[in-house]
């Protein structure tokens, strides 16, 4: 196991110093960023990213209920099956992280983006055009569907969200909490410098454990909801399809309030944020 390691600590400090360096809290407000071309080719960069990921994944949806639909002489055994659509989303993930992390930070996700802009690794103009790249992605992404499949699409739900029979719109909510969390937490977990530190294949990684946390929870929560834990992915189908608005909020609210939690628990208590922010202002502190 590495030792902790912290270049110019002096001697009697070598003792549980560290090798890694955490990145500065990103600014508020960086007007900076609205000069660059990086900026906006991130933005790009989630817009499309979104776009495919909401394209692959309904369309997969939608095969799915037309060949497992036995009104339409298919069979109740056909298609991919939950295991499938489950997969076309943790893949799609997988796929979409490691092509854009190093362009926008692979985010296709407001949650995602709430989450680390709780965890200051972005600013606020950014979190908030990623966002809106994010949505606008997603509306495109699933108006290609319905373009393509426009029978299928409306027969079939337009692969929206909703919350299914017999369940509780609190237990929903907590489906979505709970779900953004793994992904969120997962998230942080993954992108970690501390880890990067000591596990250089980590960065190439990355992307695979947030696919598979994307798996993991539509195994678990396709029967509550379909599964949200993007509130981009359920806006743009509710855009599209026209009638999925009934308990939307809950694929805003859930996610958001699951990607808080996730950052604050990472950050300020895992990583004891708030103890260094309390200890950098006792040694601040003049006697």
């Amino acid at each position: 196991m590495a030792k902790d390691i912290e270049v110019g600590g002096s001697t009697h400090e070598h003792y549980g110093a560290k090798d890694y360096q955490d990145p500065p809290p990103a600014p508020l407000v960086d007007p900076e960023e609205l000069t660059q071309w990086s900026f906006y080719r991130a933005i790009i960069a989630e817009f499309i990213a979104t776009l495919l990921f909401l394209y692959i994944t309904v369309l997969t949806v939608i095969g799915y209920k037309s060949q497992s639909d036995t009104k339409a002489n298919g069979d109740i055994c056909g298609g991919v099956g939950i295991l499938g659509i489950a997969w076309a989303f943790g893949g799609m993930i997988f796929i979409l992280v490691y092509c854009t992390a190093g362009i926008s930070g692979g985010h296709i996700n407001p949650a995602v983006t709430f989450g680390l802009f709780l965890g200051r690794k972005v600013s606020l103009v950014r979190a908030v055009l990623y966002m809106v790249a994010q949505c606008l992605g997603a509306i495109c992404g699933c108006g290609l569907v319905k373009a393509f499949q426009r029978a299928y699409y409306v027969r079939y739900g337009g692969g929206a969200n909703g919350l299914s029979d017999g369940y509780s719109t609190g237990t929903g909510l907590a489906a979505e909490i709970i779900g953004t969390f793994v992904l969120v937490y997962t998230v942080f977990s993954a992108t970690d410098p501390k880890r990067n530190a000591r596990d250089s294949h980590v960065p190439v990684l990355a992307p695979l454990p947030i696919g598979f946390a994307v798996f993991m929870v539509h195994l678990a929560t396709i029967p509550v909801t379909g599964t949200g834990i993007n509130p981009a992915r359920s806006f743009g189908a509710a855009v599209i399809y026209g009638k999925a608005w009934d308990d939307h909020w809950i694929f805003w609210v859930g996610p958001f309030i699951g990607a808080a939690i996730a950052a604050l628990y990472h950050q300020y208590l895992l990583r004891a944020g708030a103890v260094k922010a309390l200890g950098s202002f006792k040694s601040s502190t003049p006697y």
